[in-house]
């Protein structure tokens, strides 16, 4: 693991910024977990898809890296206003969850999607100084909810059958912000009984970024989906500022210190 605290966490401002977030993305979602996709460039190496287009993309950058190279972006974090989703047609997470809870509430919506740290930079401060600047901008845009698919590799139900039944079990969403996968790819995630559920032994098997997620008082959706294409299973996680303790809102304006 390298020292991430030379690091710089700024919005992508040239297209060198946006074609080395797609390289990084290439090397974590499609050479370390086999996705694939209608856009994936395997000649030149870069992960995209339609919505970059239309999305902000919030890069980690090692300065010591020119970006002529296009390895100069080690994290990254796209970002998706309702506005850009509406430009788009939709969010990127409505080919997966239906939003209509979420569309309806009045409320200032901010989908978060395709977050990836370089492997050497994993297991440190990057994914927190990824946050700090998140924090930031849901304070300067008055965002009042954070959502977006997350993913845990493989496809495999019966090997994530307990980490998906302690979602289900200990962190569904509150009614009025419960998403649901769409009826036609709904996968149920209550597969192991609550009384049968090792709640460490799960927990450790839920990826970091959901316990990111769950450390802020996250929630998952109902229903999880089988991504066959990219190699995962997704769950929609959502993050209701209003419903943040002062502690969990410690927590996250602490990643600003």
């Amino acid at each position: 693991m390298l020292d991430a605290s030379t690091l710089i966490v700024r919005f992508a401002e040239s297209e060198e910024d946006i074609l080395a977030a797609g390289r990084l993305r290439y090397r974590v979602f499609v050479e370390e977990l086999g996705g694939d996709g209608p856009m994936v460039d395997h000649v030149r190496k870069f992960e995209r898809d339609r919505f970059d287009p239309f999305s902000k993309h919030l890069v980690l950058i090692d300065p010591e890296t020119p970006p002529s190279t296009l390895d100069h972006v080690v994290g990254v974090y796209r970002v998706m206003t309702e506005a850009a989703a509406d430009a788009a047609g939709q969010f990127y997470s409505e080919d997966e969850y239906d939003l209509s809870l979420l569309r309806a509430s009045g409320r200032k919506l901010l989908e978060l999607g395709r977050s990836c740290v370089a492997r050497e930079f994993r297991g440190g401060t990057a994914v927190w100084q990824l946050w700090s600047a998140l924090a930031q901008f849901v304070e300067d845009e008055k965002i009042e909810i954070l959502f977006g698919v997350a993913s845990f590799h493989g496809t495999d139900l019966d090997a994530l059958a307990e980490p998906l039944s302690l979602l289900d079990a200990r962190h569904l969403a509150p009614e009025d912000i419960r998403v649901r996968a769409k009826s036609e790819v709904f996968q149920p995630m209550n597969l192991v009984a609550d009384a049968d559920i090792q709640s460490v032994r799960a927990m450790k098997a839920v990826p970091a970024l959901i316990k990111s997620y769950l450390r802020l008082g996250g929630f998952v959706g109902e229903g999880a989906f089988v991504d066959h294409a990219f190699n995962t299973t997704d769950v929609c996680l959502i993050l209701d500022t209003d419903r943040m303790s002062p502690r969990q809102r410690k927590l996250l304006v602490g990643t600003r210190q």
